[in-house]
């Protein structure tokens, strides 16, 4: 069964029902309609959190999809759900993917960020090692800017993080 049949809270069917119409009176290639469909999908079944079959949705979308910025956002929620699962190193793929294709995903930045300095510079510390962790929060913090630069109003925490450690300047 479509995963369009199958949504039940209102918030899901009100997107689906809105990606339908939009599927049928916006003239798009066929491969475009595909892509998008598949990732309608996976965003859907994201949501509920049912990531493995987000991620087959999500790289069926990426078989017809060809223009960079739509399939920036594809790379970034696969991302997601690979951060959601604790691959972090496979998530980091597929920001720094994302973020090829599309430099201006500040999201993509900020979770970058987040890896970096939650789970790398934090996971350095517990380890004994404050160099490294140093290093980690350092490279949070370009990312954090970078991600501050496109965003100013997002990211509260982080710029208060950065100028409480002296690093929003640098």
């Amino acid at each position: 069964m479509p995963r369009s049949q199958k949504n039940y809270n209102f918030i899901d069917k009100t997107f689906t029902i809105v990606a339908d119409i939009l599927l049928q009176i916006i003239p798009m290639a066929s491969g475009e309609k595909e892509a998008f469909t598949y990732y309608r999908d996976g965003m859907s079944a994201q949501s509920e959190g049912e990531y493995a079959e987000a991620l087959q949705n999500y790289y069926e979308a990426m078989r017809p999809e060809i223009d960079p910025y739509d399939r920036s956002y594809i790379l970034y929620n696969i991302g997601l759900i690979h951060t959601s699962n604790g691959e972090h190193t496979k998530a980091l793929e597929y920001y720094f993917q994302a973020l090829e294709r599309n430099p201006s995903l500040p999201q993509a930045l900020n979770n970058t960020a987040l890896i970096c300095h939650y789970v790398r510079g934090e996971q350095a510390i517990r380890q004994g090692d404050p160099e490294i962790a140093e290093a980690w929060f350092n490279q949070a913090a370009e990312y954090w800017k970078q991600a501050i630069a496109l965003a100013p109003s997002n990211y509260i925490e982080a710029q208060n993080w950065l100028k409480i450690t002296g690093r929003f300047g640098e």
